[in-house]
Protein backbone atom coordinates (compact mmCIF):
# COMPACT_ATOMS: atom_id res chain seq x y z
CA UNK A 1 0.00 0.00 0.00
CA UNK A 2 1.24 3.47 -0.90
CA UNK A 3 0.71 5.71 2.13
CA UNK A 4 1.05 9.50 2.13
CA UNK A 5 1.15 11.34 5.45
CA UNK A 6 -0.25 14.79 4.76
CA UNK A 7 0.16 18.05 6.68
CA UNK A 8 -3.25 19.50 7.44
CA UNK A 9 -4.59 23.02 7.70
CA UNK A 10 -3.27 23.27 11.28
CA UNK A 11 0.35 22.91 10.18
CA UNK A 12 1.20 26.59 10.75
CA UNK A 13 0.09 26.24 14.38
CA UNK A 14 3.04 23.86 14.84
CA UNK A 15 5.69 26.38 13.82
CA UNK A 16 8.58 26.84 14.54
CA UNK A 17 8.95 23.06 15.00
CA UNK A 18 7.59 22.39 11.48
CA UNK A 19 9.62 25.02 9.68
CA UNK A 20 12.22 22.29 9.12
CA UNK A 21 10.15 19.07 9.02
CA UNK A 22 6.77 17.68 8.04
CA UNK A 23 4.25 17.21 10.84
CA UNK A 24 4.77 13.43 10.68
CA UNK A 25 8.37 13.84 11.89
CA UNK A 26 7.33 15.35 15.22
CA UNK A 27 7.94 13.14 18.25
CA UNK A 28 5.56 12.45 21.11
CA UNK A 29 5.97 9.36 23.26
CA UNK A 30 8.83 7.10 22.15
CA UNK A 31 8.26 7.39 18.38
CA UNK A 32 7.64 10.04 15.77
CA UNK A 33 4.12 10.15 14.33
CA UNK A 34 5.39 8.49 11.13
CA UNK A 35 7.05 5.71 13.09
CA UNK A 36 3.84 5.08 15.03
CA UNK A 37 1.98 4.45 11.76
CA UNK A 38 4.79 2.38 10.24
CA UNK A 39 4.77 0.01 13.20
CA UNK A 40 1.00 -0.51 12.94
CA UNK A 41 0.27 -0.38 9.21
CA UNK A 42 2.60 -1.85 6.58
CA UNK A 43 3.21 0.20 3.46
CA UNK A 44 5.50 2.51 1.55
CA UNK A 45 5.41 5.87 3.35
CA UNK A 46 6.03 9.38 2.03
CA UNK A 47 5.00 12.94 2.88
CA UNK A 48 2.74 15.65 1.49
CA UNK A 49 4.12 18.86 2.96
CA UNK A 50 5.40 22.31 2.05
CA UNK A 51 7.09 22.59 -1.37
CA UNK A 52 10.47 23.61 0.05
CA UNK A 53 10.50 20.51 2.28
CA UNK A 54 9.50 18.07 -0.48
CA UNK A 55 13.05 17.82 -1.81
CA UNK A 56 14.14 16.13 1.42
CA UNK A 57 10.74 14.63 2.28
CA UNK A 58 9.29 13.70 -1.13
CA UNK A 59 5.76 12.60 -1.94
CA UNK A 60 5.40 9.33 -3.88
CA UNK A 61 2.19 8.25 -5.58
CA UNK A 62 0.79 5.02 -6.98
CA UNK A 63 -2.42 3.80 -8.65
CA UNK A 64 -4.04 3.77 -5.20
CA UNK A 65 -3.01 6.12 -2.41
CA UNK A 66 -3.94 6.00 1.23
CA UNK A 67 -3.81 9.53 2.57
CA UNK A 68 -3.41 9.78 6.36
CA UNK A 69 -3.38 12.96 8.44
CA UNK A 70 0.06 13.46 9.96
CA UNK A 71 -1.62 15.19 12.92
CA UNK A 72 -3.20 11.93 14.16
CA UNK A 73 -1.49 9.43 16.44
CA UNK A 74 -2.83 5.98 15.50
CA UNK A 75 -4.66 3.49 17.67
CA UNK A 76 -5.39 -0.13 16.84
CA UNK A 77 -9.09 0.70 16.50
CA UNK A 78 -8.35 3.46 13.99
CA UNK A 79 -5.92 1.30 12.03
CA UNK A 80 -8.61 -1.39 11.84
CA UNK A 81 -11.01 1.12 10.28
CA UNK A 82 -8.35 2.40 7.87
CA UNK A 83 -7.63 -1.10 6.59
CA UNK A 84 -11.28 -1.48 5.55
CA UNK A 85 -11.41 1.67 3.39
CA UNK A 86 -12.41 1.34 -0.25
CA UNK A 87 -11.45 3.79 -2.99
CA UNK A 88 -13.44 6.98 -2.56
CA UNK A 89 -14.03 6.49 1.17
CA UNK A 90 -12.65 8.55 4.04
CA UNK A 91 -12.67 8.82 7.83
CA UNK A 92 -13.22 12.00 9.88
CA UNK A 93 -12.75 12.65 13.59
CA UNK A 94 -14.34 15.69 15.21
CA UNK A 95 -14.45 17.45 11.85
CA UNK A 96 -10.83 16.64 10.97
CA UNK A 97 -10.06 14.45 7.93
CA UNK A 98 -8.08 11.46 9.22
CA UNK A 99 -7.70 9.07 6.28
CA UNK A 100 -8.99 8.54 2.75
CA UNK A 101 -8.26 6.13 -0.10
CA UNK A 102 -8.06 7.66 -3.58
CA UNK A 103 -6.76 6.83 -7.02
CA UNK A 104 -3.55 8.33 -8.35
CA UNK A 105 -3.06 12.02 -7.57
CA UNK A 106 0.25 13.81 -7.91
CA UNK A 107 -1.17 16.80 -6.05
CA UNK A 108 -4.35 16.87 -4.05
CA UNK A 109 -6.62 19.34 -2.35
CA UNK A 110 -8.99 17.96 0.27
CA UNK A 111 -11.60 20.58 -0.58
CA UNK A 112 -11.56 19.53 -4.24
CA UNK A 113 -11.77 15.86 -3.24
CA UNK A 114 -14.61 16.45 -0.81
CA UNK A 115 -17.39 15.86 -3.35
CA UNK A 116 -15.71 12.69 -4.56
CA UNK A 117 -15.23 11.09 -1.13
CA UNK A 118 -17.80 9.46 1.14
CA UNK A 119 -16.89 10.38 4.71
CA UNK A 120 -17.74 8.48 7.90
CA UNK A 121 -16.95 9.49 11.49
CA UNK A 122 -14.57 7.73 13.85
CA UNK A 123 -16.08 7.82 17.33
CA UNK A 124 -13.11 6.60 19.37
CA UNK A 125 -10.60 8.66 21.34
CA UNK A 126 -7.60 9.98 19.39
CA UNK A 127 -4.58 12.15 20.12
CA UNK A 128 -4.60 14.96 17.54
CA UNK A 129 -1.57 17.29 17.30
CA UNK A 130 -2.72 20.83 16.54
CA UNK A 131 -0.37 22.96 18.69
CA UNK A 132 3.18 22.35 20.02
CA UNK A 133 1.91 21.99 23.58
CA UNK A 134 -0.28 19.08 22.45
CA UNK A 135 2.92 17.03 22.07
CA UNK A 136 3.63 17.55 25.78
CA UNK A 137 0.02 17.17 26.91
CA UNK A 138 -0.28 13.72 25.34
CA UNK A 139 3.31 12.59 25.90
CA UNK A 140 2.76 10.39 28.96
CA UNK A 141 -0.10 8.53 27.27
CA UNK A 142 1.88 8.13 24.05
CA UNK A 143 4.89 6.75 25.94
CA UNK A 144 2.64 4.05 27.37
CA UNK A 145 1.13 3.22 23.96
CA UNK A 146 4.52 3.13 22.23
CA UNK A 147 6.02 1.10 25.08
CA UNK A 148 3.29 -1.51 24.73
CA UNK A 149 3.79 -1.59 20.95
CA UNK A 150 7.59 -1.87 20.99
CA UNK A 151 7.90 -4.39 23.82
CA UNK A 152 5.02 -6.74 23.00
CA UNK A 153 6.26 -10.33 22.97
CA UNK A 154 9.83 -9.28 23.79
CA UNK A 155 12.05 -9.46 26.86
CA UNK A 156 14.16 -6.61 28.17
CA UNK A 157 17.91 -6.93 28.25
CA UNK A 158 19.23 -7.77 31.74
CA UNK A 159 19.57 -4.74 34.03
CA UNK A 160 22.57 -4.47 36.33
CA UNK A 161 21.93 -5.16 40.02
CA UNK A 162 23.69 -1.90 40.90
CA UNK A 163 20.49 -0.09 39.85
CA UNK A 164 17.54 0.41 42.20
CA UNK A 165 14.35 -0.47 40.32
CA UNK A 166 10.75 0.08 41.39
CA UNK A 167 8.28 -1.98 39.35
CA UNK A 168 10.97 -3.46 37.09
CA UNK A 169 8.28 -5.15 34.98
CA UNK A 170 7.54 -1.68 33.56
CA UNK A 171 11.17 -1.05 32.56
CA UNK A 172 12.51 -2.15 29.17
CA UNK A 173 16.13 -1.87 28.10
CA UNK A 174 17.29 -2.41 24.52
CA UNK A 175 20.66 -3.98 23.56
CA UNK A 176 23.85 -2.01 24.12
CA UNK A 177 22.57 0.12 27.02
CA UNK A 178 25.04 1.20 29.73
CA UNK A 179 23.34 1.88 33.06
CA UNK A 180 24.77 1.58 36.57
CA UNK A 181 23.86 2.91 40.02
CA UNK A 182 20.62 4.62 38.97
CA UNK A 183 17.20 4.80 40.58
CA UNK A 184 14.23 4.18 38.28
CA UNK A 185 10.65 4.35 39.53
CA UNK A 186 8.19 2.92 37.00
CA UNK A 187 5.20 2.77 39.34
CA UNK A 188 3.43 5.68 37.56
CA UNK A 189 4.33 4.66 34.01
CA UNK A 190 6.82 2.70 31.89
CA UNK A 191 10.47 3.51 31.29
CA UNK A 192 11.95 2.71 27.88
CA UNK A 193 15.73 2.88 27.30
CA UNK A 194 16.72 2.76 23.62
CA UNK A 195 19.59 0.87 22.05
CA UNK A 196 23.14 1.96 22.92
CA UNK A 197 21.89 4.68 25.27
CA UNK A 198 23.69 5.49 28.52
CA UNK A 199 22.28 6.41 31.93
CA UNK A 200 25.11 7.53 34.20
CA UNK A 201 25.37 6.88 37.90
CA UNK A 202 23.20 8.83 40.30
CA UNK A 203 20.42 9.52 37.80
CA UNK A 204 16.91 9.61 39.29
CA UNK A 205 14.19 8.73 36.78
CA UNK A 206 10.44 8.51 37.23
CA UNK A 207 8.22 7.10 34.50
CA UNK A 208 6.65 7.44 32.09
CA UNK A 209 9.97 8.19 30.40
CA UNK A 210 11.62 7.42 27.07
CA UNK A 211 15.31 7.64 26.18
CA UNK A 212 16.19 7.33 22.49
CA UNK A 213 19.00 5.34 20.96
CA UNK A 214 22.52 6.61 21.65
CA UNK A 215 21.12 9.26 24.02
CA UNK A 216 22.82 10.05 27.35
CA UNK A 217 21.50 10.92 30.80
CA UNK A 218 24.34 12.58 32.72
CA UNK A 219 25.33 11.95 36.34
CA UNK A 220 22.87 13.08 38.98
CA UNK A 221 20.11 14.03 36.52
CA UNK A 222 16.54 14.26 37.90
CA UNK A 223 13.83 13.35 35.42
CA UNK A 224 10.10 13.46 36.15
CA UNK A 225 7.40 11.56 34.28
CA UNK A 226 6.03 12.54 30.90
CA UNK A 227 9.52 13.22 29.51
CA UNK A 228 11.01 12.06 26.20
CA UNK A 229 14.68 12.43 25.33
CA UNK A 230 15.06 11.72 21.62
CA UNK A 231 17.92 9.87 19.91
CA UNK A 232 21.48 11.15 20.21
CA UNK A 233 20.48 13.77 22.80
CA UNK A 234 22.17 14.52 26.14
CA UNK A 235 20.43 15.70 29.29
CA UNK A 236 21.40 16.77 32.77
CA UNK A 237 19.98 18.80 35.65
CA UNK A 238 16.20 18.65 36.10
CA UNK A 239 13.58 17.83 33.45
CA UNK A 240 9.81 17.49 33.72
CA UNK A 241 7.19 16.74 31.06
CA UNK A 242 9.40 17.82 28.18
CA UNK A 243 10.40 16.51 24.76
CA UNK A 244 13.74 16.71 22.97
CA UNK A 245 12.93 15.58 19.42
CA UNK A 246 16.49 14.42 18.83
CA UNK A 247 20.17 15.41 18.53
CA UNK A 248 19.77 18.16 21.14
CA UNK A 249 21.54 18.86 24.42
CA UNK A 250 20.50 20.10 27.82
CA UNK A 251 23.50 18.57 29.50
CA UNK A 252 23.96 20.65 32.65
CA UNK A 253 22.20 21.88 35.78
CA UNK A 254 19.08 23.96 35.27
CA UNK A 255 15.37 23.26 34.86
CA UNK A 256 13.39 22.41 31.72
CA UNK A 257 9.66 21.83 32.10
CA UNK A 258 6.64 21.48 29.78
CA UNK A 259 8.88 22.25 26.81
CA UNK A 260 9.68 20.99 23.31
CA UNK A 261 13.12 21.35 21.74
CA UNK A 262 13.71 20.60 18.08
CA UNK A 263 16.87 19.03 16.68
CA UNK A 264 20.40 20.41 17.05
CA UNK A 265 19.44 22.68 19.96
CA UNK A 266 21.69 23.34 22.94
CA UNK A 267 20.91 24.88 26.33
CA UNK A 268 24.00 26.16 28.12
CA UNK A 269 24.91 25.34 31.73
CA UNK A 270 22.54 26.86 34.27
CA UNK A 271 19.75 27.55 31.78
CA UNK A 272 16.33 27.67 33.46
CA UNK A 273 12.86 27.66 31.93
CA UNK A 274 9.77 28.88 33.78
CA UNK A 275 6.73 26.68 33.18
CA UNK A 276 4.27 28.35 35.60
CA UNK A 277 3.30 32.02 35.89
CA UNK A 278 3.45 33.70 39.31
CA UNK A 279 -0.25 34.43 38.92
CA UNK A 280 -1.02 30.77 38.10
CA UNK A 281 -2.89 32.14 35.08
CA UNK A 282 -3.34 30.37 31.75
CA UNK A 283 -0.21 30.42 29.59
CA UNK A 284 -0.24 32.44 26.38
CA UNK A 285 2.03 31.34 23.53
CA UNK A 286 3.03 33.01 20.27
CA UNK A 287 1.12 31.57 17.31
CA UNK A 288 2.49 31.99 13.78
CA UNK A 289 -0.83 31.34 12.09
CA UNK A 290 -2.62 34.23 13.82
CA UNK A 291 0.46 36.41 14.29
CA UNK A 292 -0.23 36.99 17.97
CA UNK A 293 -0.12 35.38 21.40
CA UNK A 294 -2.95 32.89 21.98
CA UNK A 295 -4.23 31.17 25.11
CA UNK A 296 -3.01 27.60 25.37
CA UNK A 297 -5.78 26.53 27.74
CA UNK A 298 -3.04 25.18 30.05
CA UNK A 299 -1.62 26.37 33.34
CA UNK A 300 1.84 24.94 32.59
CA UNK A 301 3.91 25.84 29.54
CA UNK A 302 7.64 26.22 29.07
CA UNK A 303 9.89 26.70 26.02
CA UNK A 304 9.21 25.87 22.37
CA UNK A 305 12.50 26.01 20.45
CA UNK A 306 13.07 25.47 16.72
CA UNK A 307 15.94 23.50 15.18
CA UNK A 308 19.55 24.72 15.37
CA UNK A 309 18.85 27.26 18.12
CA UNK A 310 21.23 27.70 21.06
CA UNK A 311 21.09 29.37 24.47
CA UNK A 312 24.23 30.48 26.29
CA UNK A 313 25.39 30.08 29.88
CA UNK A 314 22.76 30.89 32.57
CA UNK A 315 20.06 31.75 30.04
CA UNK A 316 16.54 32.31 31.39
CA UNK A 317 13.25 31.81 29.56
CA UNK A 318 9.88 33.04 30.72
CA UNK A 319 6.72 30.97 30.77
CA UNK A 320 5.49 30.11 27.28
CA UNK A 321 8.50 31.39 25.34
CA UNK A 322 8.79 30.56 21.62
CA UNK A 323 12.23 30.65 20.01
CA UNK A 324 12.45 30.23 16.24
CA UNK A 325 14.94 28.38 14.04
CA UNK A 326 18.70 29.05 14.17
CA UNK A 327 18.64 31.57 17.02
CA UNK A 328 21.63 32.41 19.20
CA UNK A 329 20.41 33.54 22.66
CA UNK A 330 22.89 34.97 25.18
CA UNK A 331 23.24 37.55 27.92
CA UNK A 332 21.55 38.04 31.30
CA UNK A 333 17.84 38.43 31.94
CA UNK A 334 14.77 37.09 30.17
CA UNK A 335 14.54 37.59 26.40
CA UNK A 336 11.11 38.43 25.08
CA UNK A 337 8.59 35.59 24.83
CA UNK A 338 8.73 35.45 21.05
CA UNK A 339 12.17 35.35 19.46
CA UNK A 340 11.97 35.25 15.63
CA UNK A 341 14.10 32.84 13.62
CA UNK A 342 17.71 33.80 12.87
CA UNK A 343 17.95 36.20 15.82
CA UNK A 344 21.26 36.73 17.62
CA UNK A 345 21.22 38.44 21.03
CA UNK A 346 19.10 38.74 24.15
CA UNK A 347 17.62 41.31 26.52
CA UNK A 348 19.93 44.05 25.22
CA UNK A 349 18.58 43.56 21.70
CA UNK A 350 18.91 41.34 18.67
CA UNK A 351 20.75 41.42 15.38
CA UNK A 352 20.52 39.16 12.36
CA UNK A 353 22.09 35.72 12.69
CA UNK A 354 23.56 35.48 9.22
CA UNK A 355 23.02 32.30 7.18
CA UNK A 356 26.74 31.86 6.67
CA UNK A 357 27.30 31.77 10.43
CA UNK A 358 24.32 29.41 10.89
CA UNK A 359 25.75 26.98 8.32
CA UNK A 360 29.23 27.09 9.87
CA UNK A 361 27.92 26.26 13.35
CA UNK A 362 25.52 23.59 12.07
CA UNK A 363 28.33 21.83 10.19
CA UNK A 364 30.49 21.73 13.34
CA UNK A 365 27.65 20.50 15.54
CA UNK A 366 26.51 17.79 13.13
CA UNK A 367 30.06 16.55 12.57
CA UNK A 368 30.18 15.74 16.29
CA UNK A 369 27.45 13.16 15.57
CA UNK A 370 29.23 11.95 12.42
CA UNK A 371 26.62 13.62 10.20
CA UNK A 372 26.94 16.24 7.50
CA UNK A 373 24.95 19.38 6.79
CA UNK A 374 23.72 18.54 3.29
CA UNK A 375 22.83 20.84 0.41
CA UNK A 376 19.16 19.97 1.05
CA UNK A 377 19.52 21.01 4.70
CA UNK A 378 21.01 24.32 3.61
CA UNK A 379 18.22 24.84 1.08
CA UNK A 380 15.60 24.28 3.79
CA UNK A 381 17.29 26.69 6.19
CA UNK A 382 17.57 29.26 3.41
CA UNK A 383 13.85 28.89 2.65
CA UNK A 384 13.02 29.32 6.35
CA UNK A 385 15.28 32.39 6.48
CA UNK A 386 13.31 33.96 3.64
CA UNK A 387 9.89 32.95 4.98
CA UNK A 388 10.55 34.38 8.44
CA UNK A 389 11.98 37.76 7.35
CA UNK A 390 8.70 39.56 8.13
CA UNK A 391 8.94 38.58 11.81
CA UNK A 392 12.38 40.17 12.27
CA UNK A 393 12.23 43.83 13.17
CA UNK A 394 15.81 44.54 14.20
Amino acid sequence: MNIILFDGSHRDNLLPLCFTRPVAELRTGVLTIREKWEHRLAGNYSWHTEDYLQYKFPQKTADKNLLISAHVCPTQALVGRVRKLNVGEGICWQGHPVALLIEQAVDFDLELLDGKVTWTDFEGELDYVEFPWDLVRMNARQIQLDFDLLTSGRESEPISLTNQLIHPENIFVEPGVKMECCTINASEGPVYIGADAEVMEGALIRGPFSLGEHAVVNMGTRIYGGTTVGPYSKVGGELSQSILIGYSNKGHDGFLGHSVLGEWCNLGAGTNVSNLKNTYDQVKVWNYRSGRFVRSGLQFGGLIMGDHSKAGLNSMFNTGTVVGVACNIHGSGFPRQFVPSFADGGVAGFKLHQLKSVFTTAKRVMERRQLALTELDQQILTAVFERTAAFRRF
